[in-house]
């Protein structure tokens, strides 16, 4: 029984005669005696992660002569694909009896998985401590801190070197009683969370990776690899090579094979620049209406290289991970664009909108 000011309610004279029709003794005390039915009811923060639209680019379809789909991860409650690999980290940790009532999850991250981990350590009654390079965006520290999460920049070095942030994340929890690092990049629950979700989903939206191959054989995985990254390297001649150069994309490519990465079954891999991950991410915002992070544009950038390679027609699904607000101040920014030479990379007809 919904509880309803009456004195805020101005009713038409039907509709008053229909409310005092309805509102009989006889029919208040069934509505007040009855279990209530309710439907279509979410439970928590962690039962509105995944399920995400899956949603077709109009211009660039048109423009590739292919069917261009992305999966909408930027709607995620956390704000990010991430939010799907936080939950599963967090589960397994319980499931194997690694975290007790007040305890703290520790991660190493560039930002979007430990906002996660941080929302669902806020719904769990847990602590978070998150390690992340001090190169990633101040938007993303600062929406750490607003959830409460005991954030620590350090410098950014190679996984090889002692102090990088995912070794010192797990030092930290070595170092607290009832505390776990979650472990992202060598966890495969990071892995299972896609192949239990979002593969699922795209599979009953269209119809990634390992689930759907499993379903249909012709489906092809394609990796899309930035500057700075070895993985397009690793795939195309079995050595990862020397990591050089830096990306205006955050959390994305690697300099090793991590456990989530190994056994993958990849069918091709394809470099992407950042001239054309910055062009496609003001694309998507000017032409699809979608504010999203430069991850986004590359992903998207590799779906318009992969449709040069495929029938006309073909389906090519990937994803928009984040939103662009994360990176106001160094993706939508002339000056900081400018200083990392991509100013040019910005279509023209766009450049008017930077700050």
């Amino acid at each position: 029984l919904i509880s309803i000011p009456i004195t805020m309610i101005r009713f038409s004279c039907k509709a008053a005669a229909l409310f005092r029709s309805f509102c009989t003794p006889k029919t208040v005390q069934r509505c007040l005696h009855s279990t209530p039915v309710v439907r279509n009811v979410t439970g928590g923060f962690m039962g509105t992660v995944g399920n995400t639209p899956l949603i077709r680019l109009d211009t660039i379809s048109r423009e590739t002569g292919c069917e261009i789909l992305v999966k909408a991860e930027f709607l995620n409650p956390g704000g990010s694909v991430k939010d799907r690999a936080a939950l599963y980290l967090i589960k397994d940790a319980q499931e194997q009896g690694r975290m007790r009532p007040g305890g703290t999850v520790v991660e190493g991250t560039a930002g979007n998985t430990g906002i996660g981990l941080a929302h669902i350590c806020n719904a769990l009654g847990y602590q978070c401590v998150i390690y992340m390079p001090n190169t990633q965006s101040q938007e993303k520290i600062d929406t750490l801190r607003i959830l409460g999460a005991d954030i620590r920049p350090v410098p950014a070095v190679p996984y090889e070197d002692p102090d990088n942030y995912n070794h010192q994340a797990k030092r930290c929890a070595e170092g607290l009683d009832n505390a776990v690092w979650t472990d992202q990049f060598d966890n495969t629950a990071n892995r299972k969370a896609h192949f239990e979700t979002t593969g699922p989903e795209i599979w009953k939206q269209t119809g990634v990776g390992s689930y759907l191959k499993s379903l249909k054989k012709e489906t092809r995985v394609v990796l899309a690899d930035p500057p700075g990254s070895v993985l397009y390297s690793w795939f195309k001649t079995g050595e990862l090579g020397n990591r050089k150069g830096t990306s205006i994309t955050e959390g994305i490519g690697q300099g090793r094979v991590t456990a989530n990465l190994q056994g993958t079954q990849l069918d091709d891999a394809v470099f992407v620049s950042d001239e054309e991950s910055v062009e496609m991410t003001f694309r998507l915002l000017h032409e699809e209406g979608f504010c999203v992070g430069a991850s986004s544009g590359l992903n998207v950038a590799a779906a318009v290289q992969l449709s040069k390679m495929m029938t006309p027609g073909s389906v090519i699904v990937t994803c928009l991970c984040d939103t662009g607000q994360r990176y106001a101040a160094r993706l939508f920014n002339k000056k900081a664009l400018a200083d990392r030479g991509l100013l040019d990379a910005v279509p023209v007809a766009y450049r008017n909108a930077l700050s």
